[in-house]
């Protein structure tokens, strides 16, 4: 599992997020323990009335576990994950909440602790946890037995492709895909070892290098999108002034905009928003039909819960029913009958909990097989989109060449007639 964790304040945010049934197809809350609250919002706010009794600013720690594509883990696997997560990073006995998310049929889950301990009132330190975190994840990768992602193969390489919050939330405002878009711009700083390379490389890709105000240089879009190249082609910014220099040379962001709306057509312009247009309807259709089956499964899942609970009341019922009252209950007590049943009982207890689990874990599978179809539909329609996006890049970025070409030749077709008055005037005298 590829494991991102934080220190963070912000109770109410977070529980906000993690409750967000909107963007997540289900939402579950597995376990709240060490809590007086028996809700996700009462545990933060508990956890936050808890550390005003200390002078830690980031009481919680958040954890999220993303096992790789196509890999459906079950409810005790990740339950396993976080108490190791728990163990080497000292947080063991402190308040924690679990909830699952499914989203685009992978199921994930969130981890978060509360780092007060409050027979000290300190806060648990977590030194190093990003490095303890990446050698948990590649044993988790290791035990199984799933393809290590090059990020923990390379023993803290990073992967091009991941993506900040900001990035990823810019990405989402133009409706792309943030990956899609590193991809591109670090392609192409790769083949380029000039900013005139790098220039032509991104032109055709359908952006245009520019002279940032802060940042020194930036990559502009058709749509007139700022871009930072040092962190979207995942390089440090000196770095980026080794190759290619001062960005003087550069237009700025305001000139780039202005020489697109110059010099593509009106027609032209409205290629990218018609394209815009259809892909958000394509999507839209897409995923309402995710949505309608997200209906059908949430229905299916609220009633194997209802199920579960009036069968496990009726269990706890009959284990109740076993202990004897009266004269018959205290001789049990003696002869040691009453403890036997006490293990017994509890034994049936962890029975029933692995197998209301496992039913569980066999409806998520199923649900995930059965919308699998329609994520494919999906995932092939946004490939397309991206496609169909490069290719209108290369159109426009050929389009105006084209006519940079033509101004450029009637400027040298207007200045003839003057060398050659000019040349006739020399001979003459």
């Amino acid at each position: 599992m590829i494991l991102k964790a934080s220190q963070r304040a912000g109770g109410n945010q977070l529980a906000q997020h993690l409750l967000n049934d909107h963007d997540n197809e289900h939402v579950t809350i597995h376990q709240l323990r060490g809590f007086a609250a028996d809700d996700l919002r009462g545990a933060f706010q508990e956890a936050h009335a808890v550390s005003r009794g200390t002078k830690c600013k980031q009481y919680l720690f958040s954890l999220s576990l993303n096992p790789p594509k196509g890999e459906t883990v079950r409810e005790k696997d990740f339950e396993r994950a976080a108490d190791e997560a728990e163990r080497r990073l000292g947080l063991t006995g402190q308040p924690r909440a679990i909830v699952f998310h499914e989203k685009e049929g992978r199921r994930h889950a969130h981890v978060v602790w509360s780092r007060i301990d409050a027979d000290s009132m300190t806060a648990v330190n977590l030194p190093f946890f990003k490095k303890k975190l990446n050698d948990l994840a590649r044993d988790l990768y290791l035990e199984h037995e799933w393809t290590l992602p090059e990020g923990l193969r390379t023993h803290g390489g990073k992967s091009p492709l991941n993506f900040t919050l900001d990035e990823w939330q810019q990405a989402k405002r133009l409706g792309r895909d943030p990956r899609e878009i590193k991809d591109a711009i670090r392609d192409c700083w790769n083949r380029s070892d000039s900013a005139k390379a790098l220039s032509h490389a991104l032109e055709e890709r359908g952006y245009y290098l520019a002279q940032g105000d802060r940042r020194g240089f930036v990559v502009v879009d058709t749509d007139g999108e700022v871009f930072s190249l040092s962190r979207y082609a995942g390089i440090k910014t000196k770095d980026v002034r080794t190759k290619l220099g001062e960005p003087d040379a550069l237009p700025t962001v305001a000139q780039v905009k202005a020489d697109l709306a110059r010099s593509t057509t009106r027609q032209a312009a409205s290629f990218p928003r018609d394209i815009r247009a259809r892909h958000a309807h394509e999507v839209i259709e897409g995923k309402k039909a995710l949505h309608r089956e997200a209906q059908v499964q949430r229905l299916e899942r609220q009633q194997l819960g209802m199920a579960q609970r009036l069968r496990r009341e009726e269990e706890t019922r009959a284990r109740a029913s076993r202990y004897r009252r009266g004269l018959a209950g205290l001789w049990d007590a003696v002869t040691g009958r009453k403890r036997q049943i006490r293990l017994e009982n509890e034994a049936a207890t962890t029975a029933c909990a692995k197998r209301d689990a496992a039913e569980r874990d066999a409806m998520a599978m199923t649900q995930v097989s059965r919308r699998a179809p329609l994520q494919n539909d999906l995932d092939r329609t946004r490939r397309r989109h991206a496609e169909e996006r490069r290719l209108l890049a290369r159109q426009i970025a050929e389009h105006r060449r084209r006519l940079r070409q033509a101004a450029e030749q009637a400027a040298r077709e207007a200045e003839r007639p003057t060398r050659a008055y000019r040349r006739g005037l020399s001979l003459d005298l």
